[in-house]
């Protein structure tokens, strides 16, 4: 199963539309890279575990708490359990997700 990928190549942007696609799915936590066109996003929401989010390509405002966070290309940033939050594209993005299920 080892295969060399670039997080930039794993998903295509599509118009108008968020794709994504599950790269490991277990019991104790997964990997997940989404492409979102530009003004698409995620509502607000919240998650019981911890998520990292790392921009792969592009640009994204993530809301966490009320608190807005302007993310760009090569930044990270981590998103506490049970704290509502949301993602919008400020221009087209790819990120990767990580949650690691305690």
């Amino acid at each position: 199963m080892a295969e060399i990928t670039k997080l930039v190549n794993a998903v295509e942007y599509q118009k108008e539309a968020v794709v994504s696609k599950t790269i490991i799915k277990q019991d104790k936590g997964n990997v997940t890279i989404f492409a979102f066109d530009q003004g698409q996003g995620l509502s607000e929401h919240t998650a019981p575990f911890d998520a990292l989010v790392y921009i792969i390509d592009g640009e994204a405002n993530i809301l966490i708490a009320g608190e807005d966070h302007l993310l760009k290309q090569g930044e990270m940033i981590i998103m506490p359990a049970n704290k509502p939050h949301a993602l919008m594209a400020i221009k087209k993005f790819k990120m990767m997700l990580v949650m690691i299920k305690s």
